[in-house]
């Protein structure tokens, strides 16, 4: 018989605490959360409006969803990234366009996240409409040690904001 150590966080526990804290930097950050289910998961979800003179009047909202999940792998993340991009429309205030823009950042967490699933998550932002831009996230955290990929670079559609989603991101999952 194997015998954890006493001080040995159960994996699950990891990924949950976690997401806890994304919580808590989202909220820290002025960020309105709130709680929703995907796959019998539960889903942090963290929402924000900007609106800056750069963007010429522009309306971001920036939509973070996040789940504690067993593992991570291509399949699990496409799905949830196509069901996070869809909540996140159906959240939307105003009319999207050119004028109200929604970033999505659908994040899982997990102690086990396949190459496959961290490869998808850099290839490039996804689009969903004309106004709807997600960019994808796999958390593999780790008992002092948590490895967060993502997509980087601009995309054509709501590239203005691409700085700002950066440094949301950089900002959340820390």
């Amino acid at each position: 018989m194997t015998q954890q150590r006493p001080e040995a966080v159960p994996p699950a526990d990891v990924a949950i605490a976690y997401v806890r804290a994304l919580g808590d930097r989202m909220v820290a950050d002025g960020c309105r959360a709130t709680t929703a289910t995907w796959h019998n998961h539960p889903v942090l979800l963290g929402s924000r409006s900007d609106r800056k003179a750069r963007w010429f009047g522009t309306k971001s909202e920036l939509f973070v969803l996040a789940a504690a999940v067993p593992a991570v792998d291509e399949a699990a993340l496409v799905d949830f990234t196509k069901w996070a991009m869809a909540y996140a429309s159906s959240l939307r205030s105003g009319i999207g366009g050119a004028r109200n823009a929604a970033m999505v950042l659908p994040a899982l967490v997990s102690t086990q996240v396949a190459a496959s699933a961290r490869e998808w998550a850099t290839k490039d932002a996804r689009v969903l409409g004309t106004s709807v831009i997600g960019r994808p996230i796999t958390v593999e955290a780790g008992s002092g040690v948590t490895r967060v990929t993502m997509y980087r670079g601009g995309s054509v559609y709501g590239g203005m904001f691409t700085r700002h989603v950066l440094e949301k991101a950089a900002l959340y999952f820390s």
